[in-house]
C-alpha cells in the first residue's frame, strides 16, 4: 500500500519526487562530537561541577529529514521539548564515556543512528521492500518511519539505569515514552500497534537479537552502522585502547546509497586495516538475523598508505 494513497492533499508523495533522493548527512564523521561529553570524559568532577545539568540537556537536539512526513514532524519537536527524554540521554552517556569508559551513546549518537535508519528505510522503500506497517497493519511507509525514529532514538535510553541489561531496561522506560510522543496522532488502535512494534525493534538490537520485522530489522543494523572514528574519539582522546576504539579510529567514513543490485550499497573508507574488526564483529553480527541481508551490499576501501593509529602499546 503506498503513501502516496494516504496522502489526503493530493501532492506527490515527497519520498518517491527525485529532487529529494539526495544523500543526507547521517554518520559521526558529518555530526561533530558533543564537546560536553567530551569535558565530562577528561574530568568528570570539575565539568559537572562548573556546568549546570540543564545545560547538557539543552544542548541535545534531533534533525532528521521529514520528506514531508508531518507525523515525523510532530514527533522530532516533541523529543526537542522532552526534558525526561533527553535528560536519559545524558545519564546513560555519563554511565557509558566516564563511568565505563565505553564510546560514545549521547544524543549525538542517537541522532545520528535515527538519520542512519531512515536512511535505510527510505532506500528499501525506493526498492520495493515494504515494511510490517504496511503489509501487517495496512498502514503507511511514512508510519513506518515513525516507528524506525522512535526505535533509534529510544534503543539505548535504558543505559540510564545500567549498561548490563540496558535493552530490557530500555523497553519499560520506552514504552511510556513512545505513548506519551505519539498521543493524539493516533487512534488508540493504531498507537498500540506502533508503540508495539518500536518496543520490538528496541529488544531486538541487542546481540543475539531476533527481529521480526523489515523496522526493527533496520533499527538493528542502524546502530550497528555508527561505527567512524568520531563514535570512538572521547574514549580514543582518553586513552582507551581497546580494539572497539582503536578499529573505530580505523573508520574514515560510511556512505548509504542505491546498490547496483540490491536496495542498499554500504560503501566503508578506512584509513587502517584494523577496521575489519568493526565490519566483521559488529556489522556483520548485526546484520545476520535482521531480515535486511538480501537488500544490503557492502564495499570496503582501505586507503593505500594506511595510517598509524598506535606508536606503542603495553599492558
Amino acid at each position: 500500500m503506498d503513501d502516496a494513497q494516504h496522502d489526503t492533499t493530493g501532492q506527490t508523495d515527497p519520498e518517491l519526487d527525485p529532487q529529494h533522493l539526495e544523500e543526507e548527512p547521517a554518520f559521526t564523521s558529518e555530526i561533530p562530537v558533543s564537546n560536553l561529553a567530551r569535558q565530562v570524559a577528561s574530568d568528570r568532577q570539575e565539568a559537572l561541577s562548573e556546568r549546570p545539568v540543564h545545560e547538557f540537556i539543552a544542548e541535545a537536539r534531533i534533525n532528521v529529514p521529514s520528506r514531508g512526513n508531518r507525523v515525523l514532524e510532530q514527533v522530532l519537536e516533541r523529543i526537542n521539548t522532552d526534558d525526561e527524554l533527553r535528560t536519559w540521554w545524558h545519564i546513560g552517556n555519563l554511565n557509558a564515556v566516564a563511568r565505563m569508559g565505553m564510546n560514545d551513546h549521547s544524543w549525538v549518537h542517537m541522532q545520528i543512528v535515527a538519520n542512519i535508519g531512515i536512511k535505510l528505510a527510505r532506500l528499501l522503500f525506493r526498492a520495493g521492500v515494504e515494511p510490517a506497517l504496511v503489509t501487517d497493519y495496512g498502514l503507511t511507509r511514512k508510519d513506518a518511519e515513525v516507528v524506525v525514529l522512535l526505535g533509534c532514538l529510544l534503543h539505548d535510553v535504558g543505559m540510564s539505569i545500567h549498561r548490563n541489561g540496558h535493552e530490557e531496561f530500555s523497553l519499560f522506560l520506552a514504552d511510556r515514552k513512545a505513548h506519551q510522543l505519539l498521543d493524539g496522532l493516533y487512534d488508540e488502535v493504531a498507537r498500540t500497534v506502533m508503540v508495539s512494534e518500536t518496543l520490538q525493534s528496541i529488544i531486538s538490537h541487542r546481540s543475539g537479537g531476533m527481529p521480526l520485522t523489515l523496522e526493527a530489522g533496520i533499527v538493528r543494523v542502524a546502530d550497528s552502522l555508527d561505527m567512524t572514528h568520531g563514535r570512538s574519539r572521547i574514549p580514543f582522546e582518553q586513552g582507551s585502547l581497546s580494539i572497539h576504539a582503536v578499529s573505530a579510529a580505523a573508520i574514515d567514513r560510511v556512505r548509504l546509497t542505491s546498490g547496483e543490485e540490491r536496495a542498499i550499497r554500504v560503501h566503508i573508507e578506512m584509513n587502517n586495516t584494523s577496521g575489519v574488526f568493526q565490519v566483521d564483529e559488529l556489522l556483520r553480527k548485526k546484520l545476520k538475523g535482521s531480515g535486511l541481508e538480501p537488500h544490503v551490499e557492502i564495499e570496503v576501501i582501505v586507503h593505500e598508505q594506511e595510517k598509524r593509529l598506535l606508536d606503542r602499546f603495553t599492558l
